[in-house]
């Protein structure tokens, strides 16, 4: 019998996750709404595999209390949530979701570009109080600008149809050029500092690792146009916050849109809850980014891009579909060869 636990599901997801499985003979399911923390953790101490969202972060900690884990579905496409080393020095699997909402991402990235080129934000702000002058609200068009897609992934790619539909002009920094989307598309690669200064539109889709921490830095953005907007629906800390805010305060940047950045653990209260105490660290990213939301130039929102039901579903069936692999012995979309023993299929003999 294979021991499942799955953690921060809605009513939805439980009944989802339930359904899947309760056909199959060979698991023994246990749900939970709550996200995984330490204080919790025994509720999975018997668990060979685990799903959770970016909301639960496994720490050696929450290892320590699960001895008999074999295999972490983590039901994203990141997974800087898990400290994959201690997970690879007790050889447990960590699976994620590599595609789920390429559309999902870029249409929210897509929607930022255009609330900061129509100035959403004060616009709403301004009629909301009753004012309806449409004084300073004096906005841009998108057809012929130029947007620098920084990542051109899934969702990076993505983005670049919709801005090709849009009629902008689109240039591209990424270690793995698409041939397709310099055919079909028009995009163009060039060096990072090209695209920097060129960039009418920056947007970052990049996984967060130690080589793209702070991949927009001070530095950086002093190459940027004064009239350029920034926009980050990757990881927070592939941005430097305090970079950002010093430059939007002094009018070297045009706009701003972050839908994750340094210090969103403190200040986004159902994601982060359990977590512990934040750093000193943690704490001041977040006043960097609370003076930030002081701008009619900057648009900041709660890790939210990813957040359709339709983008979910799919996350839940490749969570599953992993799961069921994993222990069939072909385990598939492993982010890390964190383990070496042979697995036994369920139903099977151990290979």
């Amino acid at each position: 019998m294979v021991n499942l636990v799955f953690f921060d599901l809605d009513a939805h997801e439980q009944n989802v996750v339930h359904e899947a499985f309760a056909r199959e003979s060979g698991y023994d399911i246990d749900l939970h709404s709550d996200p995984l923390t330490v204080e919790n953790a025994p509720l999975a101490r018997d668990a060979d595999a685990i799903g959770i969202f970016v909301t639960s972060h496994v720490t050696r900690e929450i290892l320590d209390r699960l001895p008999n884990l074999k295999m972490i579905a983590a039901m994203s496409t990141g997974f800087d949530q898990i400290d994959v080393d201690a997970c690879r020095e007790r050889k447990i699997a960590v699976c994620n979701v590599p595609s789920y909402g390429e559309s999902t991402v870029a249409e929210f990235a897509f929607g930022l570009i255009l609330a900061l080129a129509r100035k959403f934000r004060p616009t709403f702000g301004r009629t909301a109080r009753g004012d309806f002058s449409r004084t300073g609200l004096m906005g841009m068009d998108l057809s012929g600008k130029t947007l620098g897609l920084i990542g051109t992934g899934h969702i990076g790619s993505h983005l670049a149809r919709l801005a090709h539909a849009a009629g902008m002009n689109i240039v591209a920094y990424d270690p793995h050029p698409k041939p397709d989307l310099a055919r079909d598309y028009a995009v163009r690669y060039i060096d990072l500092d090209d695209l920097l200064r060129r960039a009418d539109v920056i947007s970052l889709h990049v996984p967060y690792t130690e080589a793209t921490h702070h991949l927009v830095n001070a530095e950086r953005l002093r190459l940027v146009k004064k009239t350029a907007f920034l926009i980050n629906t990757s990881r927070g800390g592939v941005v430097d916050t305090r970079a950002v805010a010093a430059a939007l305060s002094e009018g070297r940047l045009g706009g701003v849109a972050l839908d994750t950045f340094e210090g969103e653990e403190v200040w986004i209260k159902e994601e982060y809850a359990g977590v512990g105490e934040p750093a000193a660290a943690e704490l001041q990213e977040a006043l960097e980014s609370f003076a930030i939301l002081h701008s009619d130039r900057a648009i900041l929102s709660p890790h939210n891009a990813f957040n359709t039901r339709e983008a979910l579903d799919r996350i839940l069936a490749t969570s599953i579909e992993n799961i069921r692999a994993f222990f069939a012995g072909s385990p598939q979309n492993v982010v890390a060869e964190t383990y070496r023993v042979a697995v036994a299929p369920i139903g099977g003999e151990r290979r």
